[in-house]
């Protein structure tokens, strides 16, 4: 049984998924997306974001908006990151998601960060066992993938390929490009 449904039973009715995508990159911002939906939905997929197809996710961003109550979407840039660091600014984003669905929850399901004072549930590889974080999942990787690839308009890096991600193709861009402003200067970047 999904965390989700057992949740449902002890009575809680308006349980919101969390999930982020790119703490570990070295370029871009971190994205957390809320997900709230009907309690009787049936789950519609179960799958890490990372390991559905970019077709796959596409597709069902556009089947959750169709049927989420509400999503929300929190965004907290690399200079920020630099600032108060990955893990804090990760809470930010968690907290500027829940913000942006501009509804009421009565508990939160969180892939493993703890998140006070919230009422919640931290879940190593929660987007295996929670179909509401599979979605904010889905829809938080889409988002930054979008964002990632409109930063490779500006800047001469394959943001498209790579997202951030300290690859070797990264690694080659840095040494022969630099940092760009969006890279994360207080991580450690080896070339």
């Amino acid at each position: 049984m999904f965390i989700d449904k057992e949740l449902y039973k002890k009575g809680y009715k308006r349980v919101v998924g969390i999930d982020e995508v790119g703490r570990g990159c070295i370029a871009g911002p971190v994205v957390c997306s809320a997900v709230l939906y009907p309690i009787d939905i049936e789950p519609f997929f179960f799958k890490d974001s990372k390991r559905l197809s970019k077709k796959k996710r596409e597709k069902l961003v556009k089947y959750i908006k169709e049927n989420a109550i509400a999503i929300g979407i929190g965004v907290v840039e690399s200079d920020v990151i630099d600032r108060i660091n990955i893990y804090n600014a990760t809470k930010l984003a968690m907290k500027r998601a829940l913000e942006d669905l501009k509804t009421d929850f009565d508990f939160i399901i969180t892939d493993y960060i703890k998140f006070e004072p919230y009422k919640h549930i931290a879940l190593p590889k929660a987007d295996e066992k929670s179909f509401l974080v599979a979605s904010a999942s889905v829809i938080a990787k889409v988002y930054r993938d979008n964002l990632m690839e409109e930063y490779e308009s500006i800047y001469p890096y394959s943001f498209s390929k790579h997202k951030g991600y300290l690859t070797k193709l990264h690694k080659e861009e840095i040494r022969e490009y630099g940092l760009s402003p969006i890279h994360r200067k207080s991580f450690k970047i080896k070339t």
